[in-house]
């Protein structure tokens, strides 16, 4: 599977933004897809996953303004966020798991909230 990410940019606080990741390959095996980021000198965390059934399950701190979805056939997964924060300011990943266990990356885009 491969994954490219696209938007990203530079966003005033409270302003709102929408990241797409775009799967190729094997997508039939895709099981999870979902967006993960990284701040300057933190871990890399999980933000938002959605599975095939459609559920998805968010990190407490983007609960209520972030909206991950994806389309029917599995090869685009979008991230839209909304009322930004400072502390969004990380390069965001996208990742997909596969039913044979095995998670794929998509290269980083950088999002930048600051006004």
């Amino acid at each position: 599977v491969q994954l490219q990410a696209s938007g990203g940019g530079l966003v005033q606080p409270g302003g709102s933004m929408r990241v797409s990741c775009a799967a190729s390959g094997s997508i039939f095996s895709i099981n999870a897809m979902g967006w993960y980021r990284q701040a300057p000198g933190k871990q890399r965390e999980l933000v938002a996953t959605i599975y095939n059934n459609g559920y998805a399950n968010y990190v407490d701190s983007v609960k209520g303004r972030f909206n991950i979805s994806k389309n029917n056939a599995k090869s685009r997964v979008y991230l839209q966020m909304n009322g930004l924060k400072p502390e969004d300011t990380a390069v965001y990943f996208c990742n997909v798991k596969t039913t044979y266990g095995v998670a794929y990356w998509g290269q980083g885009t950088q999002v930048t909230v600051s006004s």
